[in-house]
């Protein structure tokens, strides 16, 4: 098969032949119909004290058709998409995932696409495991349930941020990720939702999505009863702070891959509530599938391209820099 495989930080991936994997017991093979090139793969090939390991296919986003099923749930030709996890050895004979259940937080579980021993979704192929695969309802488009990791981001943050009812919200920044927090925080009652994005092309996204957007660069965000941190850069968490007004809450979804500094006492005289997420759970996934199946969320305005295997190197380092695109979708058929 041929897969889009990174080596090393400063160097461009490159097109191989790679094995087709196999199913072993407990596993399933799919197809890729689409995989969506994530912030978190760009900086996971930046130079750093914790590098991708040499050999690594990308892509955790991902919908697909199996092909090859060593699992009694599954058989060749269900459409599925999958939370990208892996667990450690020592689980994974158990087919049931992690024995702490702790999963996306376990230290010793992998992220499939985020290791050379779990190859990702940038591949005309990929292998998993079944427990941690879901079956597309029928009638939904495979490109739009190639959102439902990035959406499932989205939701899993909202629901921490308790109840929106009423609410007023603030989104920093109009990436995939805070374009699903200010679709879900609609979704869930809040009375006004706010993104503010220096981006013009990515403003016009959010509204297309149903926010009022606000330009950083000539308008001061009003007060927020929550606001959403969804860029990862130092120093925003402290503009968050200064923004937010008495007792409000603020929840940090950006990573942010630096040392970061704020002022505690900003926090403390405005009783504020930090919280801070981390990916998802699987009820959020089934939850996304279905709300995108009973078209009750519409993300189409997230998918800014799609392309083939061959345009991937080439698009990668595009993303590297500030653009107009939200989401890219490979698609390895093309």
């Amino acid at each position: 098969m041929r897969a889009a495989v990174f080596h090393s930080p400063g160097q461009p991936l490159t097109i191989e032949d790679r094995q087709t994997p196999a199913a072993r017991p407990g596993d399933i093979v799919l197809k890729v119909a689409y995989c969506g090139i994530c912030g978190s793969d760009l900086h996971a090939t930046e130079p750093s004290p914790t590098s991708l390991e040499t050999g690594t296919v990308l892509g955790h986003e991902y919908a697909g058709v199996v092909t090859e099923s060593a699992s009694n749930d599954f058989r060749p030709g269900d459409r599925v998409i999958g939370l990208p996890l892996q667990e450690c050895d020592d689980c994974r004979p158990s087919g049931q995932g992690c024995e702490d259940r702790l999963g996306i937080h376990c230290p010793r579980n992998k992220i499939i696409g985020l290791g050379a021993s779990v190859p990702g979704g940038y591949a005309e192929y990929l292998r998993m495991p079944a427990h941690h695969a879901l079956k597309v309802p029928d009638g939904l488009d495979l490109k739009l349930a190639a959102l439902t990791e990035p959406l499932a981001v989205g939701l899993h943050a909202v629901r921490a941020a308790g109840n929106l009812l009423g609410r007023s919200v603030l989104v920093i920044g109009a990436g995939p990720i805070g374009l699903a927090v200010s679709l879900f925080a609609r979704l869930n009652g809040a009375k006004d939702v706010a993104v503010s994005e220096i981006a013009p092309a990515r403003r016009a996204k959010a509204t297309a999505m149903g926010a009022r957007t606000i330009d950083p660069a000539s308008e001061k965000p009003g007060a927020a009863d929550v606001i959403f941190e969804c860029v990862g850069v130092p120093g925003v968490l402290r503009q968050c702070m200064d923004l937010a007004p008495l007792r409000a809450t603020i929840v940090v979804v950006g990573v942010c891959r630096g040392e970061d500094t704020i002022f505690p006492r900003v926090a403390i005289r405005k009783e504020l509530s930090l919280r801070f997420v981390l990916g998802y759970e699987r009820a959020e996934f089934a939850d996304v599938l279905d709300l995108l199946a009973a078209e009750r969320i519409d993300p189409n305005p997230l998918i800014t391209g799609t392309i083939g295997l061959d345009d991937v190197p080439e698009m990668f380092e595009r993303l590297r820099k500030p653009s107009d695109h939200a989401k890219v979708l490979i698609d390895p058929a093309r």
